[in-house]
């Protein structure tokens, strides 16, 4: 730094002069020559050079030119990251990011979850608005426990589990030769794959389909499970289905 102002105290008359520009240049080579002597690899800028450079492209339209140790964008990130520090510790910006909970209150809306587990964070906040403490709904809601619900029975599950009381029925048609259209009823077992009944009609209705399904499971043989669509030939459909 002392040699620096040394050079600028040589310059001080040019810089007076006429050759202002010369002057100019003339110091930011003799700054740049200064660092690498400083080190034998790589330049270690200080803090001081930085403000150099700073200063110099705020006077001088020309400092790119000589600038060899550093691109011009470092220049100006170092002054940009100069700027944000300045308005930074002038607008006494706290710290980023939300104040942390206090413990106390953590392990509290962790005990009223578990003591009422049917209570979401409406009604924990409002309790806790009760007894004095002012925390937000979302932070409440945030610090409840996560409750993991057990996984929903997939329909492969279902059939894997139950496919010995599985009974399917539906209809297909057959065309004659006298080009009549025959409904043909099945009702089939899906544990063998078995046909347990059929019968064929020309014209079905919903009262001869639960008659055919009655004629299939005789007494107590019923399934427990019986799958078919939604087509109207079985009837109207009822509300649990």
């Amino acid at each position: 730094m002392i040699t620096l102002l040394l050079h600028l105290l040589r310059l001080l008359p040019f810089l007076c002069g006429g050759h202002r520009q010369l002057a100019l240049e003339n110091l930011a080579l003799r700054q740049q020559l200064a660092v690498y002597k400083r080190t034998m690899t790589r330049p270690r800028l200080r803090t001081a050079d930085r403000f150099f450079w700073v200063g110099l492209a705020r006077v001088w339209a020309g400092w790119r030119q000589p600038l060899v140790i550093v691109t011009p964008d470092t220049v100006l990130r170092w002054q940009r990251h100069r700027f944000r520090e300045y308005w930074t510790k002038l607008s006494g910006r706290p710290a980023v990011g939300r104040p942390p909970v206090n413990a106390q209150i953590k392990a509290l809306v962790t005990q009223m979850a578990a003591a009422n587990p049917l209570w979401g964070a409406p009604r924990i906040h409002g309790e806790l608005l009760k007894l004095g403490i002012d925390v937000a709904e979302r932070t409440v809601s945030r610090l409840l426990p996560k409750r993991r619900t057990p996984p929903s029975q997939s329909w492969r599950t279902f059939l894997t589990n139950h496919v010995r009381d599985l009974v399917s029925i539906d209809f297909f048609t057959v065309p004659t030769a006298g080009l009549r259209v025959l409904f043909v009823l099945v009702v089939l077992a899906h544990d063998r794959r078995r046909v347990l009944h059929f019968n064929v009609t020309e014209h079905p209705t919903a009262p001869w389909t639960a008659q055919q399904i009655v004629d299939a499971f005789p007494e107590d043989s019923a399934p427990s499970y019986l799958l078919r669509d939604r087509d109207k030939i079985y009837g109207p459909r009822s509300d649990r289905e």
